[in-house]
């Protein structure tokens, strides 16, 4: 049924009846392998030489990081527990199907999983016929991707057209798991900074994103770096925020590489290959798409939930600057994760209240107040605004009843310490 460069697929059928791809792999590929690699090192290091130092100093690591991903993708036994942790991940994801491993018929060189009955992303009109909302697939390539880098640290660093599939219930399957990676919860949290702090025009922050990243050198003086990712990103959003690609901002900072020591850290060459191919293959789907358009409200959804103590402080940077309350970036925030067809703003407020009322939250409590009376005013329009932004969506039984659940789920002596003080705050206002 298909052929690449490392094996062959085959439709077939399990003798108690399940219909099954058979993968097998081609002979005497080790050798092979290691010779092409071998070359492909020697070459990085030769080349290196004549490269300049932040575009050849990682180029090795590279080739290695590449080369240890692909001894990997030859041992399908190791591709079939791949499989099963990244099913386990999305298993709460009704929206993403993977495939079952059969594994009394696999081994380190045969793999055999369930047949998906699924339509090629790129066969467009297919699609079409079958009834299917491209769009709607679309979103679910993006979305599952950035839960993949940003919510588990484990994503599909191979996510190219052959290895996506439409199916007629309208899910979206993954197949092929030889080449995956996993990032470290720190890196996870970095990549939600830099995305805030670009967004956000942060350039300083964004700086020191990069060194924390890997892509500068802690020794590197980044105060000249600043004004040249101002110059270079300062427009990278276009009119808007929905301006935003990654393939602008990958040929945007290239041009960085080689006037500042800037080098791509050999995971990153595979995170960045699966971003830009997959906003590659949403762009063939719908010329028209702009990946912010799913991007961001995910982000924003995920900040405005903090289900985690580093979410919560990351939406805190987000929402003041210089010891002031941005109430632009809160309606920006609400208005664009509303635009989320699965954002629901009455959780995310139980969720709000609970964390306001906790003793984590004693701090925000303080610049909340702050924030209502600062530049000697209250600030009653800023209020308004956002009552209007959010009202439609906050019909007040259920408002009550959220408020009420955000309490109970305080232990009593902190809710009876809380309430004489809000009492006291509601009776001053």
């Amino acid at each position: 049924m298909a052929a690449a460069s490392l094996g062959q697929v085959y439709h077939a059928h399990l003798h108690t009846g399940e219909e099954v791809a058979v993968k097998v792999q081609r002979p005497n590929l080790l050798p092979v392998l290691t010779l092409d690699l071998f070359l492909m090192r020697w070459a990085a290091q030769w080349l290196g030489v004549f490269l300049p130092l932040n575009l050849g100093h990682d180029l090795t690591l590279i080739v290695d990081e590449f080369g240890h991903k692909l001894f990997e993708e030859i041992d399908y036994q190791h591709e079939g527990h791949n499989a099963e942790k990244f099913a386990a991940n999305f298993r709460d994801h009704l929206d993403v199907k993977v495939p079952l491993i059969y594994w009394p018929y696999s081994s380190r060189c045969v793999l055999t999983l369930e047949w998906i009955n699924g339509i090629k992303l790129t066969e467009i009109e297919q699609i079409a016929a079958a009834g299917l909302d491209i769009n709607a697939l679309i979103n679910i390539g993006v979305t599952s991707g950035l839960q993949q880098l940003l919510e588990f640290g484990f994503f599909h660093a191979d996510p190219h057209p052959g290895n996506l599939f439409a199916m007629p219930d309208g899910r979206m399957a993954y197949i092929d798991f030889g080449m995956m990676d996993q990032l470290e919860e720190t890196t996870k949290e970095t990549l939600v900074d830099s995305v805030v702090h670009l967004i956000n025009k942060d350039y300083l922050d964004l700086a020191q994103d990069f060194v924390r990243l890997g892509f500068l050198t802690p020794e590197t003086n980044i105060m000249p770096i600043v004004p040249a990712l101002e110059a270079v990103l300062g427009n990278v959003m276009g009119e808007s925020v929905r301006d935003f690609n990654f393939k602008t901002i990958t040929d945007q900072f290239s041009e960085l590489m080689y006037d500042y020591p800037f080098r791509v850290p050999a995971q990153f060459a595979l995170i960045i290959r699966s971003l830009v191919t997959q906003e590659g293959l949403a762009l063939s789907l719908n010329a028209q798409f702009k990946i912010v358009e799913v991007a961001y409200p995910y982000i924003a959804r995920r900040l405005l939930t903090g289900e985690s103590p580093q979410l919560r402080r990351r939406l805190l940077d987000v929402l003041f600057k210089d010891g002031k309350f941005k109430w632009n970036r809160l309606e920006n925030l609400i208005a664009i994760a509303g635009t989320d067809g699965n954002f629901d703003l009455l959780p995310t407020a139980q969720l709000g209240l609970g964390y306001l009322l906790s003793t984590e939250g004693r701090y925000l409590q303080r610049q909340l107040l702050l924030a209502l009376t600062e530049d000697d005013r209250l600030h009653t329009e800023e209020m308004q605004r956002l009552w209007q932004l959010i009202q439609r969506d906050l019909d007040p039984g259920r408002l009550l009843n959220a408020a009420l659940g955000a309490i109970a789920d305080l232990s009593r002596e902190r809710a009876a310490a809380l309430l004489p003080s809000f009492a006291i705050t509601s009776f001053r206002f």
